[in-house]
């Protein structure tokens, strides 16, 4: 009995060490309920400008690891170490990218669907032009179908306008908030 009692000691000692010495991440939702987090990728991305990061206490933080020694030539300076960039939740380049080149790809299908939409608006302008000597029903139907032409026109031209607005303006002032490099997410 002592010594499961000692092996389920030392397995919590060494669980509570391990949990304490990784980063974690605090946010509160719409409700006010209070949520932790060791995964950036798992905080709601309307929540992301209101995180608070949670640092280890330096004692249980894992120590660097040595770097080998190199000999290098007599007067020659160590290559310097490549650091990959990241934004303040640790977020790098890829992140950044993805993200642009997903509004990118909502920007195109919503220039190309708006473009379909005004197509179809005008050839049912024109078949209701066309439909002046055909019955006032007929000439009703066509008009109806134009208003929803005319709707739809609309919500294209809103997705597009905010496909821009994401790119030119929203992601370079999260970028510039989240200190990530802007050129990770101009517009090609």
């Amino acid at each position: 009995m002592k010594r499961v009692a000692l092996l389920i000691f030392i397995a919590l000692t060494v669980y509570c060490a391990v949990s304490l010495a990784q980063e974690t991440y605090q946010w509160v939702d719409d409700k006010g309920t209070v949520h932790f987090t060791d995964d950036v990728g798992k905080i709601p991305e309307k929540y992301q400008d209101q995180v608070k990061k949670k640092e280890p206490p330096p004692e249980l933080a894992p120590a660097p690891k040595p770097s080998p020694s190199i000999r290098l030539p007599q007067g020659k300076a160590p290559p310097e170490p490549v650091v990959e960039k990241k934004d303040i939740l640790g977020r790098g380049e890829d992140w950044w990218r993805d993200k642009a080149m997903e509004w990118r790809e909502k920007l195109t299908k919503a220039q190309k669907d708006y473009e379909a939409a005004q197509t179809a608006l005008k050839a049912k302008d024109r078949e209701l032009g066309d439909a002046k000597f055909k019955p006032k029903s007929f000439q009703r139907k066509l008009q109806d179908e134009i208003k929803i032409l005319e709707e739809k026109v609309n919500a294209q031209k809103n997705q597009v306008d905010e496909a821009k607005n994401m790119l030119e303006k929203v992601l370079p002032r999260q970028a510039e908030e989240y200190r990530a490099d802007p050129s990770w997410v101009r517009v090609e």
